[in-house]
């Protein structure tokens, strides 16, 4: 049996920059290394930074040069398992120093409508604000579409 080998991606998070599934082809994406046939997996991280509120699970602070006491914003980041007859979407947050820790677990399309169950889980979490909600659903809708595109192509 062949080693499955994966690709990880980091994409940032503004709006601008997956505006289109097309975004995804551009040069704004760079792999460590050539992709894999399509038969192995490859994850793919998307981040999105998140309104900072005292109710935040990671609303962390430290000291600036000055000595006030700042605020750092936590970060969600969707992680997607690129498969041949399905694609895997989670939510993960980003615990600065020290990684993630799962949110969800990973929801797969099209057996179950994992861009809905994405979303409830997002409406879920008080501490993200609607307006990063709606970016990373739009971003789930982005993946979505090229890998239906992928698979179909």
């Amino acid at each position: 049996m062949a080693a499955m080998a994966s690709t990880i991606v980091s994409v940032p998070s503004s709006s601008s920059s997956l505006s289109s599934a097309s975004a995804w082809r551009g040069s704004s994406l760079s792999y460590s290394h050539q992709l894999p046939p399509a038969s192995n997996r490859q994850g793919l991280v998307i981040s999105a930074d998140l309104d900072a509120s005292p109710s935040s699970p990671v609303a962390l602070t430290s000291r600036s040069q000055k000595g006030r006491i700042t605020g750092k914003k936590p970060q969600v980041m969707l992680k997607f398992v690129w498969m041949d007859k399905n694609i895997g979407i989670g939510l993960d947050q980003v615990v600065p120093g020290h990684g993630t820790v799962p949110l969800t677990s990973y929801y797969f399309w099209p057996r179950k409508d994992a861009w809905e169950e994405i979303k409830i889980k997002l409406e879920s979490k008080k501490w993200i604000s609607r307006k990063q909600t709606i970016l990373l659903l739009n971003q789930a809708t982005d993946v979505i579409n090229l890998w239906q595109q992928n698979a179909t192509g």
